[in-house]
């Protein structure tokens, strides 16, 4: 709804991928302090990114860290707990980067109301 609100005012979208990206790397961040440490591959391997219409967090990648999905999410069938990392690490930050995205509420509304 937000999208389409400022699409309609005339705002680039295209500056809602750096407000993504900066609220990501706030939780990143964050998640990248409770990933469980053993080599530290894994929490090296917490990056964050932002698009037109999310902001997102990853973790391990196919070749040094394929593990990272089984830590977080757990595997009931080998008995390996789950340890929700990253979305602990995104709740724990939401007042942090939800004032990422309320200043740019704010200054795009002035910026409309200025036109």
């Amino acid at each position: 709804m937000l999208r389409a609100t400022l699409k309609r005012a005339g705002v680039d979208l295209g500056d809602l991928k750096a407000v993504h990206k900066q609220a990501a790397q706030i939780a990143a961040y964050a998640s990248a302090s409770r990933a469980p440490v053993v080599s530290g591959l894994l929490r090296r391997s917490i990056r964050a990114a932002g698009t037109r219409t999310a902001g997102i967090i990853r973790a391990g990648n196919n070749t040094r860290v394929p593990y990272a999905g089984v830590i977080h999410w757990g595997w009931k069938a080998r008995g390996i707990p789950a340890n929700p990392f990253l979305t602990n690490g995104a709740q724990s930050s939401e007042s942090t980067w939800i004032r990422v995205y309320e200043t740019y509420v704010d200054t795009t509304i002035n910026q409309i109301q200025g036109k």
